[in-house]
């Protein structure tokens, strides 16, 4: 059932401000680092207010604009709400034609609905770990070659090993299908490397030299392993899976699950636990969208006018 006064959207050029939180995919650095230019206030009527951190984009050969939520899975600051109806909410006064949110990983969501995009793999520390023997046996292996892991928070991490994250993460991107990753700026790690919920991961070969590095953030109750990579000249050792028991046992100390690379599913033998990560795909101004969108092929894409036309 609608309540009784429909929930009321604005938009706040605040660059994500009132937004933010004591969560990686809320902070400031976060935020800056994603270029975030509007705070969405969702107000009930009743005091309360929902706040979503937002891009908002000029829609190309129009006067429309549109937003997205920035990478990770940064949700809203709920403020005890939860699930707003979005077919209850007065989008006018935004003056956005549709909205992309990424949600937190495993809730609470802050729309109704949404669309499921994927079961995402956790390491919970407080239940039973077991990794899959192969595993376990390449782990003990590198040990041995001598392999080294470390874990810093990130504000104290050096410059030498801030550099081995951006050359390994590059390296990666440069040799895969990146899929959803995306290349990052100097100045975006700048900013993402003041924070103080990250910590740098980073596990050297036998030489001294950063094998692979992953960057670990802490948001809604998780340690996200955000992004990493591992550099090409020690692939076959797959140095990566050295991370893994450091990245538990700092979870231990900080109560919170790891949640796994996007990468990594249920099957591949690293996991003991799951959830579940949700998007929201909201048309604000309907008479809008429709004719933006003729034209184009847009079969399972969002918004409907961003896809290549037919």
């Amino acid at each position: 059932m609608k309540p009784a006064i429909p929930w009321r959207a604005v938009l706040v050029p605040d660059q994500g401000q009132r937004a933010c939180t004591a969560d990686y995919f809320r902070s400031e650095q976060h935020l800056r680092a994603e270029g975030v230019t509007h705070s969405l206030i969702v107000e009930d009527g009743e005091g309360r207010a929902l706040r979503v951190p937002l891009i908002v984009r000029p829609i190309e050969g129009t006067s429309y604009r549109d937003a997205v939520s920035p990478s990770g899975f940064p949700g809203a600051e709920l403020n005890g709400l939860r699930e707003v109806p979005p077919d209850a909410i007065d989008w006018r006064g935004t003056e956005l034609v549709s909205l992309f949110v990424r949600d937190r990983i495993g809730g609470p969501r802050c729309f109704a609905g949404g669309t499921l995009r994927s079961e995402v793999c956790l390491i919970d520390s407080r239940q039973p770990l077991t990794f899959r023997a192969d595993h376990a046996a390449d782990i003990r292996r590198n040990m041995r070659l001598g392999y080294a892991s470390t874990c810093v928070p990130v504000r104290e991490s050096s410059p030498e090993q801030r550099e081995g994250l951006k050359q390994v993460y590059r390296q990666t991107l440069a040799r895969t299908d990146a899929g959803e990753r995306r290349a990052l700026t100097d100045a975006w790690f700048d900013e993402v490397f003041t924070c103080d919920f990250a910590w740098l991961v980073t596990t050297r070969a036998p030489d001294g030299a950063v094998a692979s590095c992953a960057l670990a953030v802490l948001s809604d109750g998780l340690l996200h392993h955000f992004l990493g990579g591992t550099a090409d000249a020690y692939l076959a050792h797959a140095p990566e899976k050295n991370e893994l028991p450091v990245l538990v046992e700092l979870s231990a100390k900080l109560e919170a699950p790891v949640h796994l690379s996007s990468g990594v599913r249920p099957k591949d033998g690293f996991a003991n636990a799951t959830s579940c990560f949700y998007t929201h795909e909201l048309i604000c101004d309907p008479e809008a969208y429709a004719p933006l969108s003729r034209g184009h092929a847009g079969a399972g894409f969002f918004p409907a006018y961003r896809a290549p036309r037919a």
